[in-house]
């Protein structure tokens, strides 16, 4: 029986791999320009193959089998039980519509690239149309929960145990207490200067310089790579094979540096799952454990005076003429400041989660029914202007900014400010034990990754994101820690 069970396990995770590197190549440019379409149907039929084998009688028996003789092992069983969570899920789907569905989110992401380029929404609404009802007909074979809506299962997929009811309290509480201190913090701008950061900085210096960033954050090259992409991303075939992207531009600098610390937080967590979850259903982690490790490095550290003490002279070595007469002390306030934007992936860690509230208020109406796709673009834009006091000139700047609609990702948005939040937990719980200002004034964040395995990225999703919390720091979720967070740093900045 567990040889059978480990021949299932490695023939779902081959499927995953070839589907993994496909998309690698078309989003790093490594495919010709006109594979997209031809690949999308491989990938469909990739999603297909893996769907039979996943729930066809032989599995299903054998899934059985194993679930009427639990092993002793608790990774085995947790793979037993993901597996059969996995075949409840999919099963009442027929094949040719899970297909289709995965050809169309391939087939989406080359139509969304197209009109960001061409800052067109009209090009995209109609491949999002199909994507929003192929995704509600999908949705409408699986179980839902009792009193869960639709949106809820989507929530469910990506982020176990966290409802709409929680996400809106959440966010509710986010506005309450962070809204007055944006509206503050955008009447004292003069308060941290932040001119230099745009000036001109050679690209291919910045490629080198946050390879060598990455490497520093400890992501391994002999397991791992890095590329550029429009949208930066991190994925993996297993934990010696974890790549990442970033994307570079002249007059912003720190724009690939953060998207480098951020993608390198993902690939750490990939890298340091234990061998025996990786290439298994429960490698990787939950969305929102991940975004977790992401934003802690790309933020709490990556902004940090401690973390640049012993890094900014080489990077005055490497951009001599544009930072020379700007002091380690300029350079971080500089990182820090906040103001309202209208790029999520640019924006500062104050104002981040209205950008994900947006869409998360976007998503909740796309998926009851009560707005249109036409009426979406005007809807976010008048949703900036309200929260952030900022409007989009165009659509790409605007409703097109993001990838995730075009891959059929409807309710993954919400796992970014859960994860801003988890971090501040798990950081507040690794203080206690971790000297991590020294650490990171010392050039190594050994001890601080070390600690991160052990409590974090080892058990991959083999815990739910709220078992693996209250593990890891002794409570439940608890924003208040993000919150606090959020207004010391920033009363402290900017002398409110």
């Amino acid at each position: 029986m567990r040889e059978k069970l480990q021949n299932l396990i490695d023939r779902l995770a081959a499927y995953g791999a070839a589907a993994v590197v496909m998309d690698w190549d078309i989003s790093t440019g490594s495919a010709p320009e006109e594979a997209g379409e031809y690949t999308a149907k491989l990938l469909g039929i990739l999603a297909g193959e893996s769907f039979t084998l996943s729930t066809c009688e032989d599995t299903v028996t054998l899934l059985k089998e194993c679930k009427a003789n639990p092993s002793e092992d608790e990774v085995e069983r947790a793979i037993v039980d993901r597996l059969w969570e996995e075949y409840e899920q999919i099963h009442s789907i027929p094949r040719k519509e899970y297909q289709e569905y995965h050809e169309l989110t391939s087939k989406g992401m080359r139509v969304w690239e197209k009109a960001k380029e061409a800052k067109d929404f009209s090009r995209f609404a109609p491949v999002l149309e199909q994507l929003i009802n192929k995704t509600k007909k999908i949705k409408g074979y699986q179980p839902r929960k009792e009193g869960h809506s639709l949106y809820d299962m989507m929530l469910d997929g990506y982020e176990k145990g966290f409802t709409t009811a929680e996400l809106d309290c959440f966010f509710d509480g986010l506005k309450k207490e962070l809204l007055p201190l944006v509206r503050a913090i955008s009447e004292k701008q003069d308060a941290v200067r932040t001119d230099f950061l745009s000036r001109s900085c050679d690209v291919e210096k910045q490629k080198a310089f946050n390879r060598l960033l990455s490497e520093y954050l400890g992501f391994n090259l002999n397991r791992g790579v890095i590329a550029e992409s429009e949208h930066p991303f991190t994925t993996a075939l297993h934990n010696h094979d974890v790549r990442i992207t970033s994307h570079y531009y002249e007059d912003m600098v720190i724009s690939g540096i953060f998207s480098t610390i951020h993608e390198t937080g993902h690939a750490l967590f990939e890298q340091n799952n234990s061998d025996r979850i990786t290439m298994t259903p429960l490698a990787g982690g939950s969305c929102a454990v991940h975004e977790s490790q992401s934003r802690m490095f790309e933020n709490m550290i990556g902004r940090s005076e401690a973390f640049w003490e012993p890094l900014y002279p080489k990077f005055k070595e490497m951009f001599p003429e544009q930072f020379d007469d700007i002091s380690l002390d300029v350079f971080v306030r500089g990182i820090n400041a906040a103001a309202p934007s209208l790029i999520r992936t640019e924006s500062d860690e104050l104002t981040y989660c209205f950008h994900i509230m947006i869409r998360y208020e976007l998503e909740k109406l796309m998926f009851d029914g009560e707005v249109s796709v036409e009426e979406l673009p005007k809807l976010w834009n008048r949703k900036y202007k309200e929260y952030l006091g900022v409007e989009p000139a165009d659509d790409a700047e605007g409703i097109l900014q993001d990838v995730h609609w075009s891959g059929g990702m409807f309710g993954y948005f919400p796992s970014y400010a859960l994860g801003n939040a988890i971090a501040a937990q798990i950081y507040h719980t690794m203080e206690k034990t971790v000297d991590i200002e020294g650490s990171l004034k010392a050039g190594d964040l050994k001890p601080i990754r070390e600690f991160l395995r052990e409590h974090i990225h080892q058990y991959g999703t083999m815990r739910e994101t709220k078992k693996l919390l209250l593990d890891a720091t002794g409570e439940e979720f608890n924003p208040d820690y993000y919150i606090s967070y959020l207004k010391d740093k920033y009363a402290e900045l900017y002398q409110l």
